[in-house]
């Protein structure tokens, strides 16, 4: 059974999620619900929850100044947000998980099956700070992504990242440096999560970071050589739009 607890300023939001929740009674226990920072500090210190849903914002404070007052974290969290779309990006690019509100049951039900009990994430303090970095950027290009790696997280500025390339469920990144990095999900999430921050699937196994092409030479669909050295394919079908957003640069 998990134990849970909801930290929201809003009843509303309270009552609606007690009620998705009742769906759930096999495996989840609702022990408690706070509707500020400090009781909602107290009332994890005393219950001990497996997992809490958080409230983004609550009145003039945060979730996370909640957290950042709890030193050992051990229990799951599930954000609920009624953030726009760019700060939503941010979570995706810190690998957190979110709810959007009003909460769908879809949703929940989905978020929930992730939920292992007395497991901690690894990274976690650094999973908040890149997603507070991120949320905070000046600019709507988010600055640092979290790869959820085999043994923890990896964290990177997008800057550095030259080109991405599809190995079935697995995408490997290339890095300014020389590094490579493997993680276990496919390169059509990373397409949609890089996207709006210049960069470009050229190939139906590689997405590029426009900032680093080194040239482009003509041809059916031609070839970008990326600054790297790598040389690679555009798809014919994929050519004009690259050109088109090459040119917009």
């Amino acid at each position: 059974m998990i134990r849970a607890v909801i930290v929201d300023d809003e009843q509303h939001c309270i009552d609606h999620l007690t009620r998705l929740l009742e769906k759930h009674t096999g495996h989840i226990e609702l022990a408690g619900s706070f509707q500020t920072v400090n009781d909602g500090l107290h009332g994890i210190l005393n219950l001990t929850p497996d997992l809490i849903f958080l409230d983004v914002q609550i009145h003039r404070e945060t979730g996370f100044d909640l957290l950042s007052r709890i030193k050992e974290k051990k229990f799951e969290i599930i954000f609920t947000t009624a953030f726009d779309r760019f700060a939503v990006q941010a979570f995706k690019f810190s690998a957190l998980d979110y709810l959007l509100k009003p909460v769908d049951p879809d949703d929940l039900s989905a978020a929930l099956k992730k939920i292992k009990p007395s497991v901690t994430h690894s990274g976690f303090n650094e999973q908040i700070n890149n997603l507070l970095f991120n949320i905070r950027s000046a600019s709507q290009q988010l600055q640092r992504i979290c790869l959820p790696v085999l043994n923890g997280m990896v964290f990177l500025n997008v800057s550095d990242i030259i080109r991405l390339k599809s190995d079935s469920n697995y995408t490997q990144f290339f890095l300014k440096d020389g590094k490579k990095i493997m993680v276990s999900r496919t390169l059509k999430e990373f397409d949609e999560l890089l996207s709006e921050n210049n960069f470009f699937r050229i190939h139906q196994s590689h997405l590029i970071n426009l900032a680093c092409i080194k040239q482009y030479t003509k041809g059916k669909g031609g070839y970008v050589t990326m600054t790297d050295g790598a040389e690679i394919e555009v798809s014919v079908r994929k050519k004009e739009e690259f050109l088109k957003q090459v040119m917009n640069m």
